[in-house]
């Protein structure tokens, strides 16, 4: 059963349901924070209008700063920027920032705990076409072990629009990925939105699917679908990879006694694995990890990729039914 206070797009599963690309929450939502605080500003290297920073440099010329292909000088002189007191949003492909600034993000932004705010656009293999020398699906796994950064990873358009409110409001490095690809806007204005906070967003006792990013909606529609069998899935949206909300994720392994994590991600080092390393030691229940298998990504078009990696909504369904054998 879909919670009432998760407060979904009441056409949640209607095949026409709009589609929008995270990304163009970034663009909407740093336009909205830098009318509220004037001490942001946003650095790009050379990618305006894919990462979505063209209306902010149209409404703040003064405020934006075009870097060129220069991913670990726009690290650097983020972190020399928020230490004299601004806040810079830093904005690229998140295969080449994080991925090419990735030391400038561990020494010059985290180990000095400055207030910069990472944008890795185009994660994910939903790049498509663009293969696999563009489709950071390593991201957060060389993200998660820097001390201090907090990883966000939006499922929507409007999460995602939140989500860069929200870190403009937070103190400390933040990294948030979105997405290139269009895809299925089933949240709302009113759904919850809160940095380390999970939502719960289905009810269930059987398996419980855990899941960040777009594929929040295969979790959903996997979930819908294996009603029909008697098979009933908690569905959680764990935005906020880290830190992760442990709370609500041991309340969720006690409930159902298996869980199933949904990434557009390599399944190494990703949300999977934030989540049994805290349960390992915690509760551990059988688990299944649903991500890219440990190879690169390939050139095709989006959906076909999603699919062709494991991470459709079939293949979440296979996924929860083989995790149900293994319950005690």
């Amino acid at each position: 059963m879909i919670r009432k206070d998760a407060k979904l797009n009441s056409k949640l599963f209607d095949p026409k349901i709009e589609q929008v690309a995270t990304r163009n929450g970034f663009g909407t939502g740093v336009v909205e924070a830098a009318k509220r605080n004037k001490n942001i500003v946003v650095l790009c290297a050379d990618l305006t209008d894919s990462t979505r920073s063209k209306e902010f440099k149209k409404l703040f010329p003064d405020r934006f700063i075009q870097m060129g292909v220069h991913e670990q000088l726009l690290a650097s002189l983020g972190a020399g920027l928020a230490l004299a007191g601004k806040m810079p949003f830093i904005t690229s492909y998140a295969m080449f920032c994080p991925g090419r600034a990735w030391e400038q993000i561990r020494t010059n932004i985290c180990l000095n705990d400055t207030n910069v705010k990472i944008i890795g656009s185009h994660a994910g293999v939903s790049v498509g076409p663009d293969g696999a020398t563009h489709q950071a699906i390593e991201d957060i796994a060389i993200m998660r072990p820097i001390p201090n950064m907090t990883i966000i990873a939006p499922c929507d358009a409007i999460e995602a629009h939140k989500a860069t409110v929200a870190i403009s409001k937070f103190n400390g490095p933040c990294y948030v990925r979105y997405t290139r690809e269009k895809t299925p806007v089933f949240t709302t204005k009113a759904t919850p939105f809160k940095i380390g906070q999970a939502i719960t967003m289905r009810d269930g006792k059987d398996v419980t699917i855990i899941a960040c990013g777009p594929l929040v909606y295969n979790a959903l529609k996997a979930a819908e679908a294996l009603k029909k069998e008697k098979i009933n899935c908690m569905v959680i949206n764990s935005h906020t990879i880290k830190p992760l909300d442990e709370k609500t994720i041991l309340a969720a392994a006690k409930k159902c006694g298996a869980i199933v994590t949904v990434e557009e991600h390599q399944i190494t080092g990703g949300l999977g694995g934030a989540v049994a390393e805290y349960l390992v030691t915690t509760h551990p229940v059988p688990m299944e990890f649903i991500g890219v298998p440990n190879v690169f990504g390939e050139s095709g078009e989006p959906n076909e990729l999603i699919e062709h990696f494991g991470m459709g909504v079939e293949s979440i369904k296979k996924a929860v039914k083989n995790v149900i054998k293994k319950k005690k």
